[in-house]
């Protein structure tokens, strides 16, 4: 895999060219881990052994989702195409999936937003093969009956929808046990797509301010912001370092 199709930030190999292109960059891969690669998601992974190892291994592919990477990158002088926002991602594999017949798994979010989703899906792609999902409330250390049916019904691509670090650590540790070709952690977008919570309008998607919006329609997220200037400030202190 070329490095030229790659910037280098904090030692993370992360995705330069267009959405487009990464949907045919995945195919590259026997096994991927796709990562959005948000400050929140990037700092945590950092100070976590288990996350850092996998972020930074040959499964790992991580793309610009989120205006404080994209900051990075022009600082940097190494600025992304486009931010790839990780459910547009997730759309564009639903969709081709969809047409290739690739059965797909959905493990995340409450029974409601889930089913909402499952429908939604079924709607807008016809020939969809979801073939499996459940709700994201289990203990991670006791996934026996999760694992078993996502063994049996061999999805092609799983998408988990449980928050960082939780889904993270899911994909990170099961992995290898698992059949799937494409691991996915997707935060929210299952609850966007049961039409749950709204995505921003598209005029402050394109001006970067999603997370304005999506910090004034729900207040709790401000305290996840704090990881924008420390992600960035790891930045600034460490302009030079190289890929690992």
């Amino acid at each position: 895999m070329k490095d030229n199709d790659f910037i280098n930030v904090l030692g993370y190999k992360v995705y330069k060219n267009k959405l487009l292109d990464a949907l045919k960059y995945i195919d590259k891969f026997d096994k991927v881990h796709i990562i959005s690669g948000n400050p929140e998601v990037l700092y945590t992974g950092l100070y976590n052994k288990e996350l850092l190892e996998n972020f930074k291994s040959d499964k790992a592919f991580i793309i610009p989702d989120g205006v404080g990477l994209q900051i990075a990158a022009k600082y940097l002088k190494t600025p992304v195409e486009e931010k790839i926002a990780g459910i547009d991602l997730m759309k564009g594999i639903i969709k081709k999936c969809s047409k290739e017949n690739k059965g797909i798994y959905l493990l995340g979010t409450s029974d409601e937003n889930l089913n909402a989703c499952v429908a939604n899906l079924m709607v807008k792609y016809p020939n969809i093969n979801i073939v499996g999902y459940r709700n994201g409330f289990f203990d991670i250390d006791k996934v026996n009956e999760i694992l078993n049916d996502i063994k049996e019904k061999e999805p092609y691509a799983i998408f988990v929808a449980m928050g960082c670090p939780r889904q993270e650590e899911f994909i990170v540790r099961y992995m290898e046990e698992l059949p799937c070709k494409i691991f996915m952690g997707v935060g929210g977008s299952f609850d966007v797509i049961a039409e749950k919570v709204n995505r921003a309008p598209k005029w402050m998607i394109k001006l970067g301010l999603e997370w304005l919006y999506r910090v004034s329609k729900e207040p709790w997220r401000i305290k996840r912001l704090g990881s924008i200037p420390k992600f960035l400030l790891l930045v600034a202190k460490n302009k030079k370092v190289k890929y690992e």
